[in-house]
């Protein structure tokens, strides 16, 4: 199967299928989704190519993680499609990556600022948790550029299906593979601004390896910060690795 779906304007749009559990299971595949904006689905630069792939792909539930004004500027997945639609923003505090001090530790920084959106976002994601518990169909969450919090819940759903840390740091760093096309897109958009950071579009294993350590710290196991802070009833644990395992 393909971990990558390819389009012409999504750069991010991945599979989350064909993970080993720690019983001997595999995540499903074509299943559930990750992905960068799914506004580029619509809008003046839309190929007609990438709507149509999309529709291939059956999908059902569409959870966009962006702030709402994100969603007012850059506009969200076409409102023509049929998918149930829910726009959950995780993360609390913004803050502009392409301005991040260079002199700093770039993937502590950002670790940082996961911890910040694990913090505050808990009762958005207990509420995605849910949803893709209980999603009849494919089902795709995105944020912009399906990256950090994208990256943030992935992971949690890979942790609590009990995907090894070797699997979902790796999975975290597969959007290397698309870090030049977002630095293309953001000087394409940003004519005469300055990109301050070099690190912008980086998602080195390096830095979910930290959020794990640091909720692991935190809670005890990323179960327990789910369970606990988050506040994800244990049944709907369950329910997330009997929709998304299988032997």
């Amino acid at each position: 199967m393909r971990r990558h779906i390819s389009f012409e304007r999504l750069h991010n749009f991945r599979d989350l299928g064909g993970y080993r559990t720690a019983d001997g299971g595999t995540v499903r595949w074509e299943t559930l989704y990750r992905s960068d904006s799914l506004a580029k689905l619509a809008g003046p630069d839309a190929r007609p190519a990438d709507l149509e792939r999309f529709r291939e792909l059956n999908v059902a539930t569409v959870i966009d993680l962006r702030y709402p004004w994100e969603i007012e500027k850059r506009g969200r997945h076409p409102e023509s499609e049929p998918q149930a639609w829910h726009n959950l923003s995780i993360e609390h505090r913004p803050y502009d990556q392409t301005q991040i001090d260079p002199e700093l530790d770039p993937w502590r920084y950002l670790a940082d600022r996961f911890a910040e959106v694990a913090l505050d976002g808990k009762a958005e994601l207990r509420e995605a948790l849910e949803i893709i518990a209980a999603a009849d169909g494919p089902l795709v969450f995105h944020c912009a550029a399906g990256k950090d919090r994208t990256g943030l819940l992935a992971a949690l759903v890979l942790g609590l299906l009990d995907v090894s840390d070797e699997q979902i740091l790796a999975d975290f760093a597969l959007t290397e593979l698309a870090t030049e096309r977002f630095v293309v897109d953001w000087k394409a958009a940003n004519p005469g601004r300055e990109l301050r950071w070099p690190g912008f579009g980086r998602a080195p294993a390096e830095i979910m390896r930290l959020v794990l350590a640091d909720l692991r710290a935190e809670y005890g196991s990323v179960y327990a910060y789910a369970t606990g802070h988050v506040g994800l009833d244990p049944a709907v644990v369950d329910a997330l690795r009997a929709r998304l395992v299988e032997s």
